[in-house]
């Protein structure tokens, strides 16, 4: 019989959160930041080493499964629901065209044209 492990409500709202937030498929996600990490010193040995943060860190979330999450998995939930919220709620007024505005989401695993 497996027992299944027990996890704190708060974690499980966390969890739901950062996967409606990151609404970009985790390949999807690492071939954007390797193309944002890319440059003079990229493409080393091991990419994902060169990933830029926190994307590095929220890809790695994506990776693993909710019983295996570590407090500092947590934080990085955390922190990348807050500043997606942020960047949100500070649409610029050219919106889904500014570029920047998008790509900084995008770095954090949110694509504005993703519809929920």
């Amino acid at each position: 019989m497996v027992r299944e492990k027990r996890l704190d409500p708060e974690v499980e709202v966390i969890w739901d959160d950062f996967h409606a937030q990151v609404n970009v498929p985790s390949e999807q996600l690492r071939q954007w930041l390797l193309t944002r990490g890319s440059g003079e010193e990229a493409f080393g040995p091991n990419p994902d080493l060169n990933l830029p943060e926190p994307g590095r860190q929220i890809l790695h979330v994506l990776s693993k499964r909710k019983v295996d999450l570590t407090r500092e998995d947590i934080e990085v939930m955390r922190d990348a629901i807050d500043r997606i919220q942020s960047l949100v709620d500070a649409k610029p007024s050219r919106g889904n065209a500014d570029d920047e505005w998008r790509h900084s989401l995008l770095d954090l695993g949110h694509d504005v044209l993703v519809e929920r």
